[in-house]
């Protein structure tokens, strides 16, 4: 009998501990940086030690991908807001040397993000960028022609300890839902 009651005890505990889980598809150590955000604020990965948090790679003059994957990440943001969840969201400007502090807090105006949790971060050459794209996210970023830049448009989930453990899709709103139940599961709130 008592052997019994531990092993019902030992299945509850097992099955409440995996559902805190999530299917993860990348497994990379996020590169340590130490940026401007759009407040003309320093922001760095030690500063968001500890928390659960969303990056993406953007640009203000981009004039296809972007708008979509913003306003994309506008409506994630909403979504777990609804549920009472405010995760960080870090977006990396691909192309710094236009992208200032001004510019990226007017564009986060035009898309109504909520800058209280969401940091469009600059202060860096496109180099610096270009090997955090290709190493730690593995997401090429190239510059093209006429100002714009071929950069990934995948959303990624980063954990407390700084690793990106799963990229979803930018562009999907069927990827972005999992975004949204991935953060509900790691946050508590399922």
């Amino acid at each position: 009998m008592v052997l019994r009651k531990l092993s019902f005890v030992f299945i509850f505990i097992f099955l409440i501990a995996c559902g805190e889980e999530i299917e993860t598809n990348m497994s990379e150590p996020m590169m340590d940086f130490e940026f401007t955000n759009q407040a003309d604020e320093t922001l760095s990965l030690g500063d968001l030690d500890g928390d659960w948090w969303i990056a993406n790679f953007m640009y203000t003059n981009c004039r296809t991908i972007c708008p979509r994957t913003t306003a994309h990440m506008v409506n994630v943001q909403e979504k777990l807001q609804d549920d009472g969840l405010k995760p960080q969201i870090v977006s990396f400007s691909v192309d710094p040397a236009h992208d200032t502090p001004e510019v990226l807090t007017e564009y986060a105006r035009d898309y109504g993000a909520d800058l209280e949790t969401w940091s469009f971060l600059t202060g860096y050459d496109f180099a610096t960028i270009q090997e955090i794209s290709e190493t730690a996210f593995n997401a090429a970023l190239r510059e093209g022609a006429v100002g714009q830049r071929s950069h990934g448009y995948g959303f990624y989930l980063i954990n407390p300890q700084g690793e990106i453990v799963k990229k979803y899709d930018g562009m999907s709103t069927d990827e972005l839902d999992i975004l949204v139940d991935d953060l509900k599961v790691v946050l508590g709130n399922n």
